[in-house]
């Protein structure tokens, strides 16, 4: 089992950039495949990323492919997201995830979910 913890979040000008972090408990971190999601209000749960167990496989959500990096450290057991040039439509509750298992891309395919950061980007 592990648990997660987002940080990082906060209020940007649209242009501007954050990093997330993503905090895990355990010490079998590397085990899992982690991904990004968002939530914006009344909208569902989307896609953002995905990094496979080892760190050498990514994959982006289209809308951010280009302007986000994710990134992991399993020495640190935790996992990143770069957000460069955000934009107003990046605005969303940010969720970091894991999967005991390959990279997975909607969000009922992962086990183990963080709280959540919110991600404010001002016009």
């Amino acid at each position: 089992q592990v648990q997660l913890e987002e940080s990082g979040g906060g209020l940007v000008q649209a242009g501007g950039s954050l990093r997330l972090s993503c905090a895990a408990s355990g010490r079998t971190f590397s085990s899992y495949s982690m991904g990004w999601f968002r939530q914006a209000p009344g909208k569902e749960r989307e896609f953002v990323a995905a990094i496979s167990r080892g760190g050498g496989i990514t994959d982006y959500a289209d809308s951010v492919k280009g302007r986000f990096t994710i990134s992991r450290d399993n020495a640190k057991n935790t996992v990143y997201l770069q957000m460069n040039s955000l934009k107003p439509e990046d605005t969303a509750v940010y969720y970091c995830a894991a999967v005991r298992a390959g990279m997975g891309y909607r969000h009922n395919e992962y086990n183990y979910w963080g709280q959540g950061t919110q991600v404010t980007v001002s016009s």
